[in-house]
């Protein structure tokens, strides 16, 4: 699969459209705080008929028996084709609306018993409620399970969990949570479905960031809260939970890819356009060697990230699982030549691309975050050394 299909290119003109006459002019309000990704998320499911779709998925699932026949968004070109368009346009948006269904939804519908699925999984994915994937720990950062101090203790009916988790995306107004805890039992991670309102469950306001302004990220906070057995991810299943949460941020990882792709591809467009209109000295600085060498290195870096997108695209349509390492690498890659590259169109633009009111500015922060969030640099470089040399 060397580049997507004809009618893949028809959806993503469709999908930019909407993100040109419906995002981008919400844009200022949702960096600002002053509007939240929520509602949008909601129009954009409206305008393609995400929740028909999901509905269908599931039908058909219930009647094969197969749950894997509901979508999940970090698969497909359709939905690579979502990310990487959401990103071109405001990244931060992109990653509120994949943690939703990509991390919350995904992990339920992946893990989940069938109940689980209906109840839980079913109102995130057709959007009718928020969800949120707590793993991260205030004191545990890349050590997240080693270091892992949230603790589910076994009681009549249940679990009580306490502890807290950080940098949570969609945690301030999220519905549903996936919760990561140690179980005082046996001492193994497992995974639970918490809701908004459940007795003990608090969550702040949200954090002020470098960038990701659009996506609201907060902490959560576990006082002693009930968790019927009924919630336990998994059911009697809940000791692969720590595998699970390694699956899904192994699909985090490759799930960055698209977004990249977006944020590198506007950086690009932005840059050649302002080269061919900008003039210095009666030129346009298109003609300067130097902007020529910028423009170079990003239609490079654009070609190198897309490869790997297709790459992973068609491993996925023929059954082929990528290792842990290409996870890594691949993310290591595209997540620091996307903040090169929008460093660079921030420096090609000069003073231009330092104002807020431009948009290599919030790519620009944007960007940062994909060599933090999902594992550091530093972590993806240890992991692929590990794997590599058989650690």
């Amino acid at each position: 699969m060397l580049d997507f299909t004809q009618e893949h290119k028809t959806a993503q003109r469709v999908l930019r459209a909407w993100c040109s006459q419906r995002l981008a002019p919400n844009v200022p309000r949702l960096e600002g705080g002053e509007a939240s990704p929520y509602d949008l998320m909601r129009e954009f499911g409206q305008a393609f008929g995400l929740a028909e779709m999901v509905e269908g998925a599931f039908a058909k699932g219930a009647a094969s028996g197969v749950a894997a026949a509901a979508p999940r968004t970090s698969e497909g070109p359709i939905m690579a084709l979502v990310m990487m368009e959401l990103s071109r346009c405001c990244p931060g948006f992109a990653l509120a609306f994949g943690a939703s269904l990509g991390l919350c939804g995904g992990a339920i519908l992946s893990r989940g018993t069938a109940t689980q699925r209906a109840r839980f999984a079913l109102p995130v994915m057709k959007l009718d409620k928020i969800g949120a994937w707590a793993l991260t720990e205030p004191g545990a950062g890349s050590d997240a399970f080693g270091s892992m101090a949230t603790v589910a203790r076994k009681v009549d009916g249940g679990w009580r969990l306490s502890g807290s988790k950080t940098f949570i995306t969609n945690a301030p107004a999220a519905d549903v949570f996936v919760v990561y805890a140690r179980a005082d039992d046996d001492g193994e991670v497992a995974a639970f479905v918490v809701e908004r309102g459940d007795d003990g469950l608090t969550t702040g306001k949200p954090l002020k960031k470098m960038g990701m302004h659009s996506s609201p990220t907060g902490e959560v906070f576990l006082d002693a809260v009930f968790v019927p057995e009924d919630r336990l991810l998994g059911g009697a299943e809940r000791r692969g939970a720590r595998d699970a949460a390694r699956s899904s941020l192994k699909g985090e990882r490759f799930g960055m890819t698209p977004m990249c792709l977006g944020i590198v591809d506007r950086c690009l467009d932005e840059s050649v356009r302002y080269a061919k209109e900008r003039t210095q000295w009666g030129k346009p600085i298109a003609s300067f060697q130097l902007v020529q060498e910028k423009i170079a290195k990003m239609y490079t870096a654009r070609s190198l990230v897309h490869a790997l997108l297709m790459r992973q695209l068609e491993a996925e349509r023929l059954g082929v699982a990528l290792s842990v390492e290409e996870a890594s690498a691949s993310k290591l890659y595209c997540a620091r030549v996307t903040t090169e590259v929008a460093l660079d169109a921030v420096q090609l633009k000069g003073g231009a691309g330092y104002m807020q009111d431009g948009v290599v500015e919030m790519l620009a922060r944007d960007a940062k975050l994909l060599q933090i969030g999902g594992g550091t640099d530093e972590i993806q470089i240890l992991r692929i050394a590990r794997e590599v040399l058989g650690e």
